[in-house]
């Protein structure tokens, strides 16, 4: 790309979107100029943008997103056919075994959420199509670097910040890399309440008719309900043929 087909300002006001979190719901300009490193005065005229448009809402101190911010993602969401594939075959594979089923996609650092298929069960953690955890310590993510050259995955884990989610979360480049090992020789990535206590997942990939990964599928499963072995052993077949099933529709 030249130089001049890039627009400063657009990827600035994409900056100050990304600033907000679930634990930064609320920030001031002075918030969004440390978090993004933009200058106060630039900082402030995309929040006011924002807000003047409607993505954002202003309280004299504090910037808050407004649902509108949604039409970005929904946009991106309906102009794709991957959720639309993915939902109905993540439907069967929940019903089939009781538990959640998800699909994402890599983002950087981070999965998001494409598509869902939710069980009741009580798990802290909500999740629901656009919401976004870190790849280090998700199934998911696992089978999702694992399908990146070793190289590129190792970049991206060097500038991760891995944070330790609970006591068994590996954080290490050698666990992980090692890690990342066995996915590819497995196929699938099992993770034992590295996100969350009490949860257990297990992940495969999604493959085109060009044996590409586009995406990554998984169950989740309360540690009380289901083993590490019953995810091998009773889930691992029915999401293989799930995968073997979008495999045919993803041609």
């Amino acid at each position: 790309m030249q130089k001049t087909d890039f627009i400063g300002g657009l990827a600035k006001g994409l900056q100050v979107i990304e600033a907000f979190a679930a634990d930064k719901p609320r920030m001031s300009i002075t918030d969004i100029a440390n978090v993004t490193g933009l200058d106060r005065a630039t900082a402030r005229r995309c929040l006011l943008t924002l807000a003047h448009l409607g993505y954002a809402e202003y309280d004299g101190k504090f910037f808050m997103l407004q649902p509108k911010i949604l039409r970005l993602g929904h946009a991106y969401l309906s102009a794709t056919p991957l959720p639309t594939i993915l939902q109905p075959v993540l439907d069967q594979l929940s019903e089939e075994v009781g538990e959640s089923a998800s699909a994402s996609v890599l983002d950087g650092n981070e999965i998001v959420y494409i598509a869902r298929a939710a069980q009741m069960r009580v798990i802290s953690i909500n999740l629901t199509s656009g919401s976004r955890l870190p790849a280090y310590c998700a199934s998911m993510g696992r089978v999702l670097l694992s399908a990146l050259p070793p190289q590129e995955a190792l970049g991206i884990l060097n500038t991760t910040d891995r944070i330790a989610k609970t006591e068994f979360t590996r954080t290490s480049i050698a666990d992980l890399t090692a890690e990342l090992d066995q996915v590819r020789s497995h196929g699938y990535a099992i993770n034992d309440q590295e996100l969350e206590l009490g949860l257990r997942s297990i992940a495969v990939p999604v493959f085109n008719h060009r044996n590409q990964v586009v995406a990554a599928i998984n169950i989740g499963a309360p540690v009380a309900h289901v083993s590490v072995e019953e995810l091998r052993d009773r889930f691992l077949p029915a999401m293989l043929k799930a995968q073997a099933a979008l495999r045919s529709l993803l041609g």
